[in-house]
């Protein structure tokens, strides 16, 4: 696929933050992370979401994380870089420095730590995009962030900047298909929530999903399915990874504790346990159900 010609489509895995026993991020962990994403199939690499622990992370480890997958994807697919700052000067300086490290297309978040209303944000984000000239869009989970953009507030965006052209819009579809509905295929929204309703996303006109990389090769066959006119097989697919699927999704700290030890498995990187993550004690019984939720998933394909 060709960024600059394509629209972007598919499925994009939002990949994890690895750490060292040191607690300092894991190079041979992110590499064989991305080799595994493409090796299924993945349509593109998303970075620097909730579950990459962005809160967490320090803006000097954003930028090598960028750099890192940039270097290990090396244009084989496109790369979406989340920007989360605490002021638009410090995702605008993110931004600026995702792009000219090789970022294809950009994703805004409302700054870390606040909760602007409607008005506030448009005029965050507008502030935002006026300095940036890469296709950008913005992240919109108020159920998980606190804050976001109605539907005609999105539009009202996307009239302003030519370039809004891509959005992660996530949420129940119910709620994505007012977004898709009024930006009459404008923009190319994809959703996230590990891939919660994934097929009714496509079917409402989702260009894709960005979930966490845990059974993104799954995910990258049900895709191909749906576009390639085989619902039946899709649905098949959906089935068998659902139940695994809401296991994870209970909460977005619980998803990247279970979530990235169950994907470190299947790929076979070790200190998959490790994270920044404070408001959780690993508990064995839900590794257990994890384990027993994604016993069908087996070895990621190809990977080493």
């Amino acid at each position: 696929m060709n960024p600059d010609t394509e629209r972007p489509h598919g499925i994009y895995p939002i990949v994890y933050a690895f750490f060292d026993e040191q607690g300092e991020l894991d190079r041979t962990g992110m590499r064989a992370q991305i080799e595994a994403c493409i090796a299924s199939g993945a349509h593109g690499i998303a970075m620097l979401g909730l579950i990459t622990e962005v809160s967490a992370l320090t803006p000097a480890e954003r930028k090598t994380l960028v750099e890192w997958v940039s270097e290990d994807i090396d244009g084989r697919v496109p790369l979406a870089v989340t920007i989360a700052g605490t002021t638009a000067e410090e995702e605008i300086e993110l931004a600026a420095h995702a792009q000219t490290s090789g970022a294809d297309w950009l994703v805004l978040q409302p700054p870390l730590g606040e909760k602007p209303s409607g008005k506030e944000l448009l005029k965050f984000f507008d502030r935002v995009m006026d300095k940036v000239d890469a296709p950008v869009g913005i992240q919109n989970v108020p159920e998980i962030l606190g804050v976001g953009l109605e539907a005609d507030e999105i539009v009202a965006l996307r009239r302003q900047h030519a370039h809004f052209t891509v959005m992660k819009g996530e949420g129940p579809v119910v709620q994505v298909k007012k977004y898709l509905d009024l930006l009459h295929g404008e923009v190319a929204v994809f959703n996230g929530r590990g891939g919660m309703e994934l097929p009714d996303n496509l079917r409402a006109g989702c260009a894709g999903m960005i979930p966490a990389p845990d059974c993104a090769d799954y995910q990258v066959r049900l895709y191909e399915a749906e576009a390639g006119g085989d619902p039946a097989t899709a649905n098949q697919i959906y089935h068998e990874i659902l139940p695994y699927v809401v296991f994870a999704m209970q909460q977005i700290d619980f998803h990247v504790v279970y979530g990235k030890k169950m994907f470190a498995r299947r790929v076979g990187i070790a200190g998959g346990e490790r994270s920044r993550i404070k408001t959780i004690t690993p508990d064995p019984f839900f590794d257990t159900a994890m384990q027993s939720w994604a016993s069908r998933f087996g070895k990621y394909p190809d990977a080493t």
